[in-house]
């Protein structure tokens, strides 16, 4: 691993940085999508009462002659591509931006309303007449696999859309002294971003701009141009401030795309801003995975192997989200030495919203599985849970490690972040407070759930960056990624200042321009600051080569003699008088005619591609109370332990932290999207679909351990889904725990108190 000059020791790396970004979103000076002022139209979408249907016809007339309404559309009025599958699936799965022929699921777009005011297009939408021939629908996975299921797709033989085989037979697993059987299960949950999701169109004699919130602002250039068959620099793609992602913004979804040929077919701007009941009944979906699975074991405790089957609810649409489950069969073994896993995957299409990415995507629901059963195991084998994490975990002189999964774990020390955690907890000591309270037949019970974990991150491509010196000797970066809570303008200032000499403040950072990206993976995966961090840093690496090479020629010295002094100045090592200021040597490049293979000016584009991904990991432990009266559940302590390599900044990095805790909690305590038999919502607003809130989530106990990663040049992991990944399985293990004694070996989340408290009554 070559460290491209950076620094560590003394550096403005490694501290805690204060947030460059957060001046402006505190002051309600961002500038979201909302806030552009374009005098444009309103677009109000027109959605699917009923959650399967053959359209026999959509009655515009009454909307169309309403005050304000400038035209209503439906699919008829467009020629376009539908919105590919993808990952390998059947492209009858592919998704049209208005519904035609059929509707899948209640929420899907059937027509559009533009009105010259948001009140008008809503009324007038309202008075658009759907007429729709219900069809039997599914919603759940078992129905859809039923063999006299309706299905979503005529063109296929049923309503299975992917599937996966296992590495290993199950024919071939070896005897066990020990087996504990599960059926897991993750339930179905809503992103909810603070900004629900927003589009606007505006032609200009230049083409066309689509103003988005997205994760991803080179993949959603690439779908708007697919899909509305044009080049990719045709649609002007940009992001500017976005409230919020969580993965369900790195869709483009078809009421974005379809605002294009609207705006173009008006000449006039179009927008449109989703309610929140539009984003819960609309907005990608995540999880909502079965795990039917086993673990065997000797009789000492060593784990011989995991065995089983992952069924996946897709959604109305095989998307990405319908592939996720070959994550959860990649990370099945966790942090452990386990010789054998037989899984197989496979999911289905429902009358319900589409699924995709949710933060964590699959390996979350691996972590699940993999530390429920350690916890059923340790029960069964009556073993301190810790102790038989300790016994099978990979230990640090075993990486890089391969699975029997087939991946490679690139570095870790697992056992340094478990007895960090176990001793910031203090484990010992709450053992002996929960057996003291079981020995009093207390009705406030103590549970300790631990979660040890490793998750994959930066999933593939390249990313791109470029770093531009300024005549005024500033720097300005463009990057791929998409910062929308993730502290890039903060981190990625820090990286190019210690590189280049330039302060944070004299470096301009630019993102969400499909103009000037012309490649990059966007942000997800937890995988910006390896991938595009690192690009910023060969990017900056280029640019430093030039200027030693100008300020070589200007000094008449040789290259290998110029440095870079504090304060941004190169000159030769020893004489800093002789040094040049950053804009001295952009002026010297101003005037040089490029070489072949150079750009013009002081500037360079960074190309960054991991040569595979890496795997962060860490400790969390829970401590709850079960009031065994009512099944209410009180979370007191939540430890996290979490490694993502080096740490360039700490204050960012236990931000990432605290939201990833605050979502996993979320799962496991009370967020459940709930759809009747039918495929009808019945949480479609946030009075029944509960998120956390800072009454419910604990102080968080923050650590870290670092264990560098050989992979990028900052030696960096990701750490954006950590806190997700590792604290649902905590907390879950600490509800169970706490009543274990009672005769529970497992309560399905979320772990409401009528769950809790039917789950005690049950063993009366």
């Amino acid at each position: 691993m070559t460290d491209m000059r950076i620094t560590r020791q003394g550096s403005i790396l490694g501290g805690a940085v204060k947030r460059v970004e957060d001046p402006r979103f505190i002051t309600g000076e961002g500038g979201y999508l909302d806030d552009i002022e374009t005098g444009g139209y309103v677009a109000h979408f027109v959605r699917s009462p009923v959650p399967h249907g053959v359209i026999v016809a959509i009655d515009t007339d009454e909307a169309a002659a309403m005050p304000g309404v400038v035209s209503v559309f439906t699919a008829n009025d467009f020629s376009y591509n539908k919105i590919a599958a993808g990952n390998g699936l059947d492209e009858a799965n592919a998704r049209p931006l208005l519904a035609s022929g059929k509707v899948r699921f209640v929420g899907e777009p059937l027509a559009v309303v533009v009105a010259k005011t948001a009140a008008q297009a809503a009324d007038a939408a309202d008075a658009v007449w759907p007429d729709i021939e219900l069809i039997d629908s599914v919603a759940t996975i078992d129905d859809a696999l039923a063999p006299d299921a309706p299905r979503l797709f005529e063109e296929l033989a049923s309503n299975v859309v992917w599937e996966k085989g296992p590495v290993t037979s199950a024919a071939d697993l070896a005897p066990a002294d020990v087996v504990v059987s599960a059926r897991l299960i993750n339930q179905r949950l809503a992103a909810v971003p603070m900004e629900p999701n927003s589009a606007m169109a505006v032609p200009s004699d230049d083409g066309i701009e689509l103003w988005l919130g997205s994760q991803n602002v080179y993949d959603a250039g690439m779908t708007v141009a697919k899909v509305l068959g044009r080049g990719y620099e045709d649609v002007r793609v940009r992001v500017p401030d976005m409230g919020g992602g969580f993965g369900a913004k790195i869709y483009t979804y078809p009421e974005q795309i379809v605002l294009v040929p609207i705006a173009e077919r008006l000449d006039h701007p179009v927008q449109w801003i989703e309610s929140r009941i539009e984003n819960l009944t609309n907005m990608c979906h995540g999880r909502d995975q079965i795990q039917n699975v086993s673990i065997g074991a000797t009789a000492d405790g060593s784990i011989l192997w995991i065995k089983g089957e992952i069924l996946k609810n897709g959604g109305a649409y095989g998307m990405w989200g319908a592939a996720e489950p070959y994550l959860t069969q990649d990370m099945a073994s966790g942090v452990y030495n386990v010789p054998q896993i037989s899984l197989t995957a496979k999911s289905v299409v429902t009358n319900t919203v589409p699924n995709h990415a949710y933060r964590g995507a699959g390996r979350p629901e691996a972590s699940a599985m993999v530390e429920r059963l350690i916890d059923m195991l340790a029960a069964e084998l009556s073993m301190d849970p810790v102790a038989l994490r300790q016994k099978n975990m990979v230990g640090a002189d075993q990486f890089p490690h391969r699975t029997s999964t087939g991946v490679t774990y690139d570095s870790g020390n697992y056992q340094a972040a478990l007895d960090r955690a176990l001793a910031i907890a203090e484990y010992d000591d709450l053992r002996a407070e929960q057996a003291q309270r079981r020995a009093d037949n207390s009705s406030i019970q103590l549970g300790i759930g631990v979660s040890t974990y490793v998750e994959i991150t930066a999933l593939g491509t390249i990313d791109s960056s470029r770093v531009t010196i300024n005549e005024d000797g500033s720097a300005t970066m463009v990057v791929p990624t998409l910062s929308h809570g993730q502290s890039h303008e903060t981190t990625f200032r820090q990286i190019l200042s210690e590189q280049l000499k330039i302060a944070t403040e004299n470096i301009h950072f630019v993102q969400g321009d499909s103009r000037y990206v012309k490649r990059g993976g966007g942000t997800m995966a937890s995988r910006s600051t390896q991938i595009g961090g690192s690009s910023v840093l060969v990017a900056g690496e280029a640019v430093l080569d030039k200027a030693r090479r100008l300020v070589a020629n200007q000094l008449e010295a040789s290259t290998d003699d110029i440095v870079l002094f504090d304060g941004g100045r190169l000159g030769v090592a020893g004489v800093p008088d002789s040094a040049l200021t950053w804009a001295e040597v952009a002026a010297l490049a101003a005037a040089e005619e490029p070489r072949e293979g150079e750009e013009p000016g002081l500037q360079a584009l960074g190309k960054f591609k991991q040569a595979s991904e890496s795997y962060p990991f860490g400790t969390h432990i829970s401590v709850v109370e079960v009031d065994t009266d009512t099944g209410n559940v009180e979370l007191l302590r939540h430890i996290a332990v979490d490694d993502c390599g080096y740490i360039l900044n700490r204050m960012v990095v236990d931000g990432q932290v605290h939201g990833g805790v605050a979502i996993g909690i979320g799962q496991a305590m009370s967020e459940a999207v709930i759809y009747d038999d039918d495929g009808y919502l019945m949480s479609g607003n946030l009075t029944s679909y509960l998120i956390p809130s800072a009454m419910t989530v604990p102080s968080i106990e923050i650590d870290h351990t670092q264990t560098l990663t050989p992979l990028n040049p900052l030696g960096v992991k990701g750490i954006g889904e950590s806190g997700t990944i590792g604290s649902t399985p905590a907390v879950q293990n600490a509800v169970v725990d706490a009543v274990r004694h009672l005769g529970i070996d497992h309560i399905d989340m979320p772990l409401t108190p009528s769950r809790v408290w039917a789950a005690i009554h049950s063993q009366a």
